[in-house]
């Protein structure tokens, strides 16, 4: 079992947990390699029983033939992860050091069980649905895909922007706003969450639109099938917008086509036996919970 390990930095109140993922890790002998920025910051911090390869990008996931990927963080660390396996289709288990942990939702008092699942093969693989923009000109490479969504924003100093939507080529509906959000099932419980929009089940096959403080106080989260192509004009007084793939983004002008659709490859999520949507839900939106109770 080849067993891939990513996080960003290691914090001191972290040190035990991911000591006692080593430690488990290395008592299966599985083989280990550890992301190589990562791997810097461990050093003097955490004791190794055996030296570990390391990798640093997409090439180095595929030829070390890697099973499993554990995200040592919080949902922004897992978030990384996607453009690191692309289509490679290794499933990624996200171990929450952060704080809210939607995606990655393993307890770090749970990082036995996590190892002890994975040895017994009694986990699950969720797969996740990625959004993939095209334009007209190059703006993100090869990393044009992402999970949770992608943002059409103004300028920190700017007003706000005016975006005209198609879907399939018929024109929706033209926004005043801060910006629009199109967020895929799994992104509907982050950014597009915040903004107002509904939270969508991860299998149910949808995209949302939300647009972020719209002028037009009618604009509302409209739900539309994910095989749908959306495609914006963008209008503002500044020269450049953003536009933003899950954390990363890019300036664009007026010149710039966009286009949104779903990804060919989806991302696989690793879930624990006990790990359940609804529950998830419950935990971390404290639905239910009464200061009277």
């Amino acid at each position: 079992m080849n067993i891939a390990i990513y996080s960003r930095f290691l914090k001191k109140e972290q040190r035990p947990y991911v000591q006692e993922l080593f430690k488990c890790l290395e008592e299966r002998n599985y083989n280990v390699t550890i992301y190589e920025d990562y791997l810097k910051t461990l050093k003097n911090e955490i004791k190794f029983l055996s030296k570990h390869q390391t990798f640093s990008c997409y090439e180095d996931i595929i030829q070390q033939n890697i099973d499993i990927m554990i995200s040592l963080g919080g949902d922004g660390t897992l978030l990384d992860t996607v453009c690191l396996i692309k289509d490679s289709g290794v499933p990624v288990a996200g171990v929450n050091l952060g704080r809210l942990g939607f995606l990655a939702d393993i307890h770090k008092e749970d990082i036995k069980a996590l190892v002890d699942a994975i040895e017994n093969d009694t986990y699950t693989i969720q797969e996740r649905a990625l959004i993939h923009v095209e334009t007209n000109k190059p703006l993100f490479g090869e990393e044009n895909f992402g999970l949770n969504e992608v943002s059409i924003l103004k300028t920190d100093s700017s007003s706000m922007i005016t975006v005209h939507v198609y879907l399939n080529g018929e024109f929706l509906s033209t926004y005043w706003a801060d910006g629009l959000i199109i967020a895929t099932p799994t992104g509907s419980t982050a950014y597009s969450l915040s903004c107002g929009g509904p939270i969508i089940f991860p299998t149910s096959g949808n995209f949302v639109l939300t647009p972020i403080a719209p002028h037009n106080l009618n604009a509302r989260p409209i739900v539309i099938p994910d095989n749908t192509v959306v495609s914006f004009e963008v209008e503002c007084r500044s020269r450049y917008f953003l536009c933003a793939i899950d954390s990363r983004n890019k300036l664009a002008d007026k010149t710039y086509q966009i286009a949104i659709r779903k990804e060919s490859f989806p991302f696989r999520l690793f879930k624990m036996p006990d790990s359940h949507y609804l529950k998830t839900l419950r935990e971390k939106l404290n639905w239910g919970e009464d200061s009277r109770n």
